[in-house]
Order: C-alpha cells, then structure tokens, then sequence
C-alpha cells in the first residue's frame, strides 16, 4: 500500500470533513499549525500494531505539543474489520494504563465501517468516526482539556455532528470527494 496515497486521503478526510464540516472545532487549529503526525502503519498483525501504537504514544508523549499535539496512526492492513477493531480498542486502552499514560494521553477511533451502538450500519451519523482507514487517533488530555474549556458546550458537538450529517446525507457526503 503506497504510504503517500494513504496519508493524502488521510489529510483529506481531516480536511473536508472533520475540519470542513466542523465535526471537531478544535482540529482546524492543530492541523494549520502543522502539529498533526500522520503515521501508516506497515503492521499485519493486531502484536505488531500494539507495538508501533506503544512506540506512538511514547514518542507523543516525549515530543513537545507545540512540535505534535496529536498523532494519526493509520493501519489499512491490519484491523480492517470493524468488530475486530472495535475489541482491539480495549487492548489500546490498557496499553496506554500499562505504559503509565493514562490521564496523560488517550486514543480516539475512527474507521471505515465505523458504527455506533443502536444505529444501522448505512446509517449516516456514523460518518463523524468514519475514516478512510482504520486509525487510531493519540491525544493529549492537556489538549482536551484546553480544547473544552474554550469550547464551553463541548457536550453539544455530538448533537451538532448527527445535525450536519443527518441534512448533508450520504449524496452530500459523496459530493465531497471522500469514500461512502
């Protein structure tokens, strides 16, 4: 998988999407800044993915948020089913309280088949965690807290997302040049 192609689609999710539809407000600032670290992951086994993710974290952690604030490690070959993925993400959870992160980073998903509890698997609302590649999104909680208190109603961003994409729907979606 050529890694380029798999970090411009990347970007350009994060672009027209997360970024474009406001599905975070608070992307827009790390991503103009440069502070956002794209990594393709070469891992075919979920042992060899927990391992570059510990790396991540560790490099994250060791690296100024004015240099990275965040970090996207994108895996398209390995984790590609959504269950599957959606169980490994327990196996994230405990490695970031294993390697003594938590409440210093945590990890935030998005996927391709991304789907909320309760909701149909075509089902549009979906779309805010659907990402061209299965990735697992490194944050720092310093950041989130920031981000939160300058957003007052972070609560709300939930709601709004489901809005924007319940009127968009998945025509307005295609529209954008990104995968259904």
């Amino acid at each position: 998988m050529n890694e380029d192609q798999v970090i411009a689609e990347t970007r350009a999710w994060v672009d027209k999407a997360v970024i474009g539809l406001n599905l975070c407000p608070f992307a827009k600032q790390v991503q103009v800044k440069g502070q956002v670290r794209y990594v393709v992951s070469q891992a075919t086994k979920v042992e060899d993915l927990l391992y570059e993710l510990a790396n991540e974290l560790n490099r994250l952690v060791d690296t100024p948020p004015e240099e990275t604030d965040t970090t996207l490690l994108i895996h398209p070959q390995v984790l590609t089913d959504f269950l599957d993925y959606n169980d490994f993400l327990e196996a994230a959870d405990a490695l970031v309280a294993d390697i003594g992160l938590e409440g210093v980073l945590q990890v935030a998903s998005f996927h391709p088949q991304y789907q909320f509890e309760g909701t149909a698997p075509d089902d549009i609302t979906n779309y805010s965690n659907r990402s061209p590649y299965p990735t697992l999104h490194l944050l720092r909680e310093d950041s989130i807290d920031r981000a939160v208190a300058a957003f007052p109603e972070a609560e709300s961003i939930f709601e709004a997302n489901m809005e924007t994409l319940e009127k968009l729907g998945i025509e307005g979606w295609k529209a954008l040049g990104l995968k259904p």
